[in-house]
Formats: C-alpha cells, structure tokens, sequence
C-alpha cells in the first residue's frame, strides 16, 4: 500500500480569511482532516466531500485527544494510503506542537509538509489595534508561554531576565495563570502601571479585549468575564489601542449572520458583510437551474429576427445570464435583439447586461415588478406594442397582468427554474442551534419559503429572536405572511440597499444601547 502524506497547516487565528492560500489548498484535498478547536467551522466547510473529520481540540478543562494519540493518529491514517491535513490554529511551530508531530512523522518514514500559518501572538493584538512593535515605543519582542504551572519549583522561564528584556511581551496560553504572570514580572522588576490588554477570541466575531495594568489586570479580566483562548499583551504599545483600534469599531462587528441566497449569488453579499466585520454563514437555501428547452423557443426566436417585440424585459440578473448563454448555445447571440428596446428591473440586472456588451434602455427607479409596470405603462402610453419577458418559473404574475390589462401583448419566456437545495437541512439546523446567528437575510420570496421547508416543523421556533433581513416590500411581505417578524427592510432593493439598511440597523441598536446605558448608569 503506498504511503499517504501529512500536512501540518496553520489555520491562523481565527479569522477565516487568514488562512494562507497554500493552507487552503492542503485543506481541500484532504481525505482526512485532523482539526483542534480554534479551527473555524468556514474553514472546516472547505474540506471535499466525503473527507474524514476528526476532532482533535484541547482546552484548559479537557483534550478530545492526548498529544500522543493524535501522533499515533497521524500516523495511522497515512500509513493507510491517505493524505491527512493537520489543521492547527495559528502557526504549528509556534506553541502548537507541531515539531513533536512532525518528529513521530519522520520517525514512521511518513512524508510531511509544514504550512505555516499567522501567529495568534502578533495577529491577534493587530485585531485589537495593538503593533507588537512601535518606533518610539517598542524595538523589542518576546513572545512567551503563559501555561507553566504556577506553583513549578524550576521554572524554564528566566523571569528576572524575561521581565524587563524587552519592550513588549506576547503571553500565550497563559489567561488560567494570569495573577501568577503578572506577579512574577512585577516582582522582577516590571513596573506595576504598566498596560496589559488581554484579548478572548481574536480576529473572531466575539473578540472581546480589556485593558489594565500589572497591578490589576487580573481583578479587570475576572470583573469582564473573560476566559480562554486569550492573548496577554503587555508594554506600552498597548496605550496605542486608544487611536488604533478598528477592527472593533467596523459597523457590523461581532454579528453573525446567515445568508440564504444561492452559491452562484451569495459571494458579493458575503464578502460585504465580512468587510464590514461581520461573520457569514453561507447557506443557499436556493439553486438556479437552466431549462434546457426553452417553450415556445422558435416563435419567440421568428418575431425577434423581424423585431416584432418593442421592449425584451428581465426581471433578474440570473435571467439575463441563463438567456444569453442560451443564445449561443442555440447558435444565435445579442444581435437577435438588435430591434428591441432592453429593459432591467434594476442596476444588477443593468450589470449583468453590461457584462454581456449590452445597456439597458430602461430601468426603473423602483426595483420591483410593481415600478417596471408604472415604467413600462407610460412609455407605452397612447401606442401597441408586443413585450417579451424573460423570466423563472416561480416569477410573479403581476408584470405580466398589468400589462395585459393595459392591452399589451405579452410573451413570457421561462428559462430558468429556481428550486429548493434540499441538502444539509440538519446542517443550517446546526448553525441555527449552535453558531449564535443574530440575523438571517433573505434576497427573495423564493429563499423565505425554502428556509423554512428546510427546517421542517419547528423551523420558525428556531429563527425566533433572530433578526430577519429583507431585500426588499415584496419579500418582506412574504416572511411576514409565513410568520417571520422582519427587522430590516432595504429601501433599495438592491443587495447594497440591503448592506446599507444591515449597517443603518447595527447603528441604531448600538446608539440605543449606548443611550440606555447613560440613563442606567
């Protein structure tokens, strides 16, 4: 049997958008993926299909496995043939142990490659607008374990060295021994006053960080509530923290939030929230499917070759793109449109025919069927005309009522289903349950309807005290109709207006909260 390979990878600190590229790569074609407990379940979800996931985490109070365990488990699997990623937080040579596996690996005649990862022990103070190094304030760096048990008669830290060596000392793993910490730096020469920040959960939504001196950093940390993981940053640079810090002052920190729209659609509404600090869970509770037969195809085809259709209407992005792929797949392209005027139901649908070297002729300063209606009813105002538009098989009926009504021909041209991902219902259960989402967005009617098939019975007992964030009236209405109270409701349907009612919402409840703190306080 051939021989696997292991790859020991550093995750970063936490936040999923540190890992390394390299990382990412080992991650995905693992077929075993060994992962301690700072490994984030984004990053986790990046696995292929089918890969073994085994849970190797370790905490002050309890190991899932011993070190010696996990080697033999490393071991084990590669000897099988596999290729194993050894997902480890932050960096594995830096307090990860990652040099006493790679050792039993060498020892196996086991093939190993070392990712490394960012340091939780300078990105984290980063994260908390803390430079570990600072011109003026800091030239100097030690970066220290903070897990030797206090009561050691021989300590393998030299403490009347290590406390006034450097500028600035990074402990790590060291928030179950804070007092002793501070005690033995203050009793070899550190001065009492100086700034101490200890950081929980760095990088991570609920990064959380006080600040105080040696003198009283224990009794503040105790008061705030926080435990481990932490990092302890001690030096004057912590003073910086005052006019540095940012990553918690982002509108959106420390929301997690799930977005529901389709894979293909939800990267640019989560890689906007994710800017503005937030946590996504991507989960499409939709797919887009193209029909592979368009009804009616060669009529609708005849009348565009002799412009007989005023106005070609989409009602969606994905219409646009599911139609004129499909022309060249029917061996036409864009200029079977030549003769008729191009309409978008709004500026994303405007995009998308950009995309393709098309501009939009019409769009309509309400991003709704209702506003394309109005739109389309005056320009057609006095005249007859023929109207073909594109659309899903679950579109709305409105558009094409209304005009009708208003004695205009209409031809409607399905070209893409949207039905329910039915995959990974216990899965969404899970973050629902588990991950501490706050709110949920919703980009369509189609997307309320769907989460709530997915969660089955109890489905809304689940959403309850989550905030519910709409893309717009029409699809507010529908999570109001299944019971859903709505929170946010963009008033631009767009997934900016979207972003931009999330943000104006984070703000309001902040002042609120500021407000009630002031008249209790």
């Amino acid at each position: 049997m051939p021989v696997g390979h292991v790859y020991l990878v550093g995750a970063g600190p936490g936040d999923p958008g540190l890992m390394t590229l390299r990382g990412l790569e080992c991650l995905k074609k693992a077929d075993v993926v060994v992962y301690d407990r700072l490994a984030t379940p984004q990053l986790l979800r990046e696995a292929k299909a089918g890969a073994e996931m085994v849970f190797a985490g370790k905490s002050p109070e309890r190991h899932a496995l011993t070190q010696p365990e996990i080697n033999r488990l490393l071991v084990e699997k590669a000897s099988q043939g596999l290729v194993v990623t050894r997902l480890k937080g932050g960096d594995p040579f830096i307090f990860g142990r990652g040099g006493e596996e790679a050792e039993e690996l060498v020892r196996a005649g086991i093939p190993f490659e070392v990712v490394p990862g960012i340091s939780s022990t300078t990105a984290v103070p980063a994260y908390a607008g803390i430079p570990v190094t600072h011109r003026g304030l800091s030239s100097s760096l030690a970066i220290v374990t903070g897990h030797e048990e206090p009561g050691k008669r021989d300590s393998s830290l030299r403490w009347k060295e290590l406390a006034t060596a450097t500028d600035t000392l990074v402990f790590a793993m060291g928030m179950e021994n804070l007092a002793h910490l501070s005690a033995r730096l203050q009793e070899n020469g550190r001065s009492p006053q100086t700034p101490v920040a200890v950081i929980q959960w760095g990088t991570r939504p609920e990064q959380k960080t006080v600040v105080g001196t040696l003198a009283d950093i224990a009794a503040v940390v105790q008061a705030a509530g926080l435990t481990s993981p932490a990092i302890i940053v001690v030096g004057e640079v912590v003073r910086l923290r005052e006019v540095l810090n940012w990553y918690e002052k982002k509108p959106l920190f420390g929301r997690r939030m799930l977005v529901t729209r389709s894979r293909e659609q939800a990267s640019a509404l989560r890689q906007r929230l994710e800017d503005l600090g937030a946590t996504v869970f991507e989960f499409p509770v939709i797919k887009i499917l193209p029909l592979s037969l368009w009804e009616d195809w060669e009529r609708i085809r005849d009348k565009l070759q002799v412009a007989r259709y005023r106005f070609v209407v989409f009602s969606s992005a994905n219409g646009v793109k599911v139609f004129l792929e499909g022309l060249l797949a029917q061996g036409q392209d864009a200029r079977l449109l030549a003769g008729a005027s191009l309409v978008a139901i709004g500026p994303k649908t405007a995009e998308e025919l950009r995309r393709y070297g098309l501009r939009a002729d019409l769009v309509p300063p309400e991003y709704r069927a209702e506003g394309l209606a109005a739109v389309l009813g005056k320009e057609l105002e006095g005249t007859r005309g023929e109207i073909l538009l594109i659309r899903s098989n679950i579109g709305r009926d409105y558009l094409a009522g209304e005009l009708t009504r208003y004695g205009h021909g209409v031809e409607e041209l399905v070209v893409y289903r949207t039905e329910e991902n039915e995959s990974g219902s216990e899965e969404i259960r899970r973050f629902l349950q588990e991950d501490g989402v706050d709110t949920v967005t919703f980009t369509s009617s189609s997307t309320v309807t769907n989460l709530l098939k997915l969660l089955g019975s109890g489905g809304k007992e689940l959403l309850q005290g989550i905030k519910v964030a709409c893309i717009g009236p029409v699809t507010a209405d529908t999570a109001r109709e299944n019971g859903l109270p709505v929170a946010v409701v963009a008033k631009e349907y767009t997934i900016e207006g979207l972003v931009q009612a999330l943000v104006q919402e984070a703000t309001d409840s902040l002042r609120a909260a500021d407000e009630a703190a002031v008249r209790n306080a």
